[in-house]
């Protein structure tokens, strides 16, 4: 049997460099570890991490083709996040103009959940813990 060990990374590649970078780390609030722009690809990689752990590759690349984000199609659905005070979550992105949908429950553990869209329509979920 295979042993994983961790989640290493994830990786994702953006529309707009600026524009993600500053969602990423203003908005969710991800650490920077090390930028790199990548001469011979005219692409930028940017490695974050979350609460010293690195998380998230994320790419520029010019001219990328459109994500199929709905209706759901098949690969990655989303990115989830787990949070304390899911309110104060809702109330926080509120304040930075993030459309954030509804509050639900999960049906099978009874917890709430929400959903934003990064800035390019990649569903990301905030799960209380």
């Amino acid at each position: 049997m295979l042993k994983l060990q961790d989640l290493h990374h994830i990786a994702i590649i953006c529309s707009d460099y600026e524009r993600s970078k500053k969602f990423y780390t203003d908005i969710l609030g991800l650490e920077i570890i090390q930028e790199v722009f990548r001469e011979e690809r005219d692409s930028y990689k940017l490695d974050l991490a979350l609460n010293g752990k690195y998380l998230i590759e994320l790419f520029s690349f010019p001219n990328p083709p459109q994500r199929v984000s709905r209706p759901e199609a098949a690969g990655l659905r989303h990115l989830a996040f787990s949070v304390e005070d899911l309110n104060y979550c809702v109330s926080f992105l509120n304040s930075k103009d993030v459309i954030v949908e509804p509050i639900r429950v999960d049906d099978t553990t009874g917890k709430r959940f929400t959903f934003i869209a990064d800035p390019d329509d990649l569903p990301i979920e905030f799960y209380e813990i």
